[in-house]
């Protein structure tokens, strides 16, 4: 049963121009957990534009007037076995309208799409024991959690020296060598289903939709000539936190061992601070198979906001 919307609130689809309004929305409800607001502009707009994204029928914007008190999305990408469900509202009533909503849109997304099994992911701030409260109640359980690490450049990082072998390939300008990148990470994440990458050519639009991305920020690291780790970066925390961020980095496993993991944070870590940005942030899942939790604890990063990602079966 969906729980009914508050009385006097109205409802809307998100729009493109819509950015702004919701990062200030968004920017209130995590201000009011966290003591700062976790999302910038450039990132709420990118979301919005990114081609998976049916704002007519997988947004929802709750108004309290001309007050914005509400967002959530249904997304589904590519062949990703989960809907991604997305809500902020600071007001309980609204929460669970717009968590219930979204969760039934998700259901209508999984069951198009025809998979055998399927799940809603929707993230929650462990600072927001109330929204925990909605997600037990209607059958979600906690499956793991990512946090969100950074590093503080005060002082000059030194350029480090490769791993034996290991050359650095900068940039992903033409079809071929995005090929390889996205090989890369469906390989170096094949034991986490969740983290793989888009179908190509939705992997590739999407990238080609973000402002805060250009393909100057691919890199592939190769071992004796051989592809065998990949980094990628975005500016989506340049204006809020004057930070780069390091959307992925993954190794295969035939090149683990061998310092190249460590290598290509620090010399992004030296890039970073060289470009005159404050530190460098990337996001980790907690149960991610390898130690890389330990890796980024070991180069001086460190969890600035903890995000619980919850599941519940498509039946």
């Amino acid at each position: 049963m969906t729980a009914a919307l508050p009385a006097g609130l109205t409802v809307r689809p998100a729009e493109l121009g819509d950015a702004e309004v919701i990062t200030a929305q968004m920017g209130a409800y995590t201000s009011g957990l966290l003591g700062f607001p976790k999302h910038s502009l450039e990132n709420v707009a990118d979301y919005l534009q990114d081609p998976s994204m049916e704002l007519a029928t997988g947004s929802w914007l709750v108004f309290d007037g001309e007050q914005l008190v509400g967002s959530a999305t249904a997304v589904l990408t590519g062949a990703r076995p989960y809907v991604g469900l997305d809500v902020f509202a600071a007001d309980p009533g609204v929460a669970a309208w717009l968590l219930d909503t979204a969760s039934a849109r998700g259901i209508e997304l999984a069951r198009a799409a025809d998979w055998p099994v399927s799940e809603l992911h929707v993230g929650q701030l462990r600072q927001d024991e109330v929204f925990e409260g909605l997600l037990v109640e209607r059958g979600f359980a906690r499956e793991t959690s990512v946090q969100l690490m950074r590093i503080d450049h005060t002082a000059p990082v030194d350029v480090p020296e490769p791993p034996s072998g290991v050359k650095l390939r900068v940039g992903a300008y033409d079809d071929a060598t995005r090929r390889v990148v996205h090989g890369l990470i469906g390989d170096a994440f094949a034991t986490q289903p969740s983290s793989g990458p888009r179908p190509y050519d939705e992997w590739l639009a999407s990238h080609e939709s973000r402002t805060t991305f250009d393909w100057s920020q691919m890199t592939i690291a190769e071992l004796d000539g051989v592809a065998v780790g990949m980094r990628e970066c975005n500016g989506e925390f340049v204006s809020s936190y004057d930070c780069n961020y390091i959307g992925r980095l993954g190794v295969l496993e035939s090149g683990r061992g061998r310092g190249i993991a460590k290598y290509l944070l620090r010399e992004q870590f030296a890039r970073d601070q060289a470009a005159g940005l404050s530190g460098t942030m990337l996001h980790v899942d907690s149960s991610n198979p390898t130690p890389a939790v330990g890796l980024y604890l070991g180069v001086g990063m460190r969890p600035t906001v903890i995000t619980d990602i919850w599941g519940r079966q498509i039946g």
